[in-house]
């Protein structure tokens, strides 16, 4: 039995633990106001020397769904249009699964959850992360221009590095 059945089993078999995800936020990094109950935070990371926009960190938890890791790596794939493949990485902090996805092209995500009209940005690149907990999984999301996540992506691991569950 692979290890995501296995906890996928303990999830619905034990009741949630108390605790929440805990993390560091980056200096230069600015906080913004959620725009709905379920995102935990929300972060503009300053656009970098040339870009157009800033970029946005986004930590989400929908009260223990949200689907499965796979299922969110291939729905993230899906809001890009890329030349290349994305990449693929796991880890463990602080006993948490990390499972990541790296993915650059153009950006065409729908606008708003279940929106026909979608984002048409060439240029942009996303770090996104499911982070399973004890109570469920995070999602974290990081997109903005290429140039801007470039200079972002030590920032985001030393993010991705303070998680924990509490």
């Amino acid at each position: 039995m692979t290890s995501s059945i296995l906890a996928a089993i303990l999830f619905a078999v034990l009741p949630a633990q108390a605790g929440t995800l805990t993390f560091s936020k980056p200096a230069g990094w600015v906080d913004r106001a959620a725009a709905s109950s379920m995102r935990v935070a929300e972060f503009v990371v300053p656009k970098a020397a040339g870009d157009s926009e800033n970029g946005e960190l986004i930590v989400y938890y929908f009260g223990g769904t949200g689907g499965t890791v796979e299922a969110n790596l291939q729905r993230w794939a899906s809001q890009f249009q890329s030349t290349s493949d994305p990449v693929r990485t796991k880890a463990t902090v602080n006993g948490l699964a990390l499972t990541s996805l790296d993915i650059s092209g153009t950006y065409v995500a729908e606008v708003r959850p279940g929106s026909a009209e979608r984002h048409n940005k060439p240029g942009f690149r996303m770090r996104a992360t499911v982070v399973e907990t004890p109570k469920g999984p995070y999602f974290i999301k990081l997109t903005g221009p290429t140039a801007t996540i470039n200079g972002a992506s030590a920032t985001f691991d030393q993010f991705l590095e303070s998680l924990a569950f509490k």
